[in-house]
């Protein structure tokens, strides 16, 4: 019963361990907000800002998981193009290593006994009106979490497992058994590093138990290097998981990561005797003792406990301790940062190669990265609202591609085949508002800077048109919601009020047509051309409501079914008035530049 116990124990130090994480990451998080999204955006126009954004990011968090995710997000609405996401992975892998470092503090210094404190005031401030105060108190809280369980974790895990413990002997033959087969052992250990950190999708979380297991003397320090290296090929399929749902850049960025790290391990491995050492003399050079002969000592030591003879000193304990663990620190770091300064100049050749392994959907183009606004505003305000008003116009054919969406969606009847085009259209209103708020960010940069009255109008426009381009994705995402409502009841559209809506369709497409050729235009004047088509889309929704009410009155279709058929018509009317409110807002801009 008490093995049991302390058993169970150990893994809920374990789940205290992830829980504090990943609160403490969440309550950055929310400190962070819109600027964190904002930072990585803009800090993506050359390789050393990529690598930077990422490390800063990754040790913000505390999580290169969070922050890869995040990456594959920002890909997935094409806000980051795959290149820069791979500089920012990158530098999110050194990120990480600071984990290391505070996890193995937390094993060296009873951090534990300031986390209760600190819960307290974490707790009075997450009780405060003020979201700021809250997500700090947040932190607090995870952190102090995190750190109980890691002792808890810590103390339980002795009990069971270290040089004392009840089952000491079997771990120690257990351990030994795959101790000895040379380099396989370190290949063993590495697939469990891998393994262990899938299972439990936290790098962190391994990195624990590693230093726990050669704490106790249990493995030495070349094992515990191999599962260090096992954890980092492990780590990647959090992203490729987030991925799985989304478009083919985020796929390839996902993988990216995987291939970065898998490649690191590689040649790791094939140096592996080499660069063991090379750890021991920089350990050593800084006044800390050979790790390698450390976890040497402290098996021996739990060696002599099992014998019942007496074993070594605390102090002596401690110092082995504490050099193996930065040993391990130490070599996480190296790893990460010699890996990333290697790699980077390969990236090219991993884009090519993800490129390779995760092909284009046939039939579905994904453009969804902004193409002309690569960095801040250009050296005058006239070259930036160009770059501008070319990505406006980049933003209204994404918008255009979404609608063919909202046209399938209506016209599907198969609530499976619906829900997956549903799925789409959700996501294309995802990519409308992170878009409008990319190009707002730039205008509003852009407008911190000296400029004339006529450019601030022409921004003022700008702001008009991203703005009703983003409504387009709300009304596709509404129309969703209308079809979805009328599968949950049981309704559909027969071939006559499918042919009146495709009616429908046709004129709101002729009028995305319309914006387009507006948008591009240089000298715009005339709009009637969008003009008329607001006029056609107004008057066939006159006579298509005409059309209702004497079909009502006839028992024509059922009552809700044309509630839902009526509600899919004002929708899409309404997106005939965002075309002409965009087109309006065009040529007020165009007048101001000439």
């Amino acid at each position: 019963m008490e093995t049991i116990l302390n058993v169970l124990s150990v893994l809920g130090g374990l789940a205290m361990f992830l829980f504090g994480m990943a609160l403490m990451s969440e309550g950055l998080q929310k400190s962070a907000g819109d600027r964190l999204r904002s930072f990585m955006a803009k800090m993506t126009s050359n390789a050393p800002k990529r690598i930077l954004t990422g490390t800063l990011v990754t040790c913000l968090v505390q999580s290169s998981s969070a922050t890869t995710i995040m990456v594959v997000s920002f890909v997935n609405a094409g806000l980051l193009t795959l290149g820069n996401s791979i500089g920012v992975i990158m530098g999110a892998n050194i990120g990480t290593t600071l984990t290391a470092w505070i996890t193995s503090l937390g094993f060296s210094v009873n951090i534990a006994l300031f986390a209760v404190p600190m819960m307290a005031i974490g707790f009075v401030l997450h009780s405060a009106k003020k979201s700021t105060t809250k997500n700090i108190g947040q932190f607090l809280m995870g952190f102090a979490i995190m750190y109980v369980g890691l002792t808890f974790m810590k103390d339980c895990a002795n009990a069971v497992i270290g040089p004392e413990g009840q089952y000491a002997a079997q771990m120690q033959t257990f351990f030994g058994s795959i101790n000895d087969f040379g380099f396989g052992s370190v290949l063993l250990f590495l697939f469990a590093g891998a393994i262990l950190t899938i299972v439990l999708q936290a790098s962190s979380a391994t990195m624990a138990i590693t230093m726990l297991l050669a704490a106790s003397g249990l493995i030495d320090f070349h094992l515990a290097v191999a599962m260090v290296l096992g954890e980092n090929i492990g780590t990647t399929i959090t992203a490729n998981i987030a991925a799985a749902v989304a478009n083919t850049s985020a796929k390839r960025a996902a993988r990216a990561h995987t291939i970065f790290n898998i490649i690191g391990v590689i040649w790791v491995l094939c140096l592996f005797y080499v660069i063991v050492p090379l750890i021991c003399k920089i350990m050593t050079a800084l006044g800390w003792v050979d790790p390698t002969w450390a976890s040497e000592q402290l098996a021996q030591n739990a060696e002599l406990i099992k014998t019942g003879a007496a074993g070594a000193s605390e102090a002596d304990l401690a110092i082995w301790k504490d050099s193996l663990l930065y040993g391990i620190a130490m070599l996480h770091t190296l790893f990460n940062v010699t890996n990333t300064l290697i790699l980077i100049w390969f990236t090219p050749l991993i884009e090519k190669a993800v490129v390779w392994l995760v092909k284009e959907p046939k039939g579905e183009a994904e453009v969804f990265r902004l193409k002309y606004i690569s960095g801040g505003p250009l050296s005058t305000a006239e070259l930036s609202l160009n770059e501008a008003q070319q990505e406006i116009v980049h933003f209204a054919e994404i918008c255009r591609n979404g609608f063919n969406y909202v046209r399938e969606a209506i016209n599907e009847q198969d609530p499976e085949k619906f829900d997956k085009i549903n799925d789409k259209l959700i996501k294309y209103e995802e990519i409308t508002d992170r878009i409008e708020y990319e190009i707002a960010s730039y205008l509003n940069e852009v407008s911190k800077n000296e400029i004339s009255e006529e450019a601030k109008e022409r921004i003022k426009a700008m702001y008009k048109i991203i703005g009703e381009m983003e409504s387009l994705g709300d009304s596709g995402e509404s129309i969703g919601r209308i079809l979805k409502r009328k599968n949950v009841h049981g309704k559909a559209f027969d071939k006559a009020l499918l042919d009146r809506l495709n009616k429908m369709m046709d004129l709101v497409q002729k009028g995305y047509e319309v914006m387009i050729v507006n948008l591009k235009n240089n000298n715009l004047r005339d709009i009637t051309n969008a003009e008329n088509c607001e006029y056609n889309i107004n008057e066939c929704r006159n006579h298509m409501r005409e059309e209702h009410i004497v079909n009502i009155e006839n028992n024509s279709y059922n009552y809700l079914t044309g509630v839902y058929y009526m509600d899919v018509l004002s929708e899409l009317e309404k997106i005939g008035d965002f075309l002409i409110n965009i087109s309006q807002a065009a040529k007020r801009r165009h007048e101001y530049e000439n």
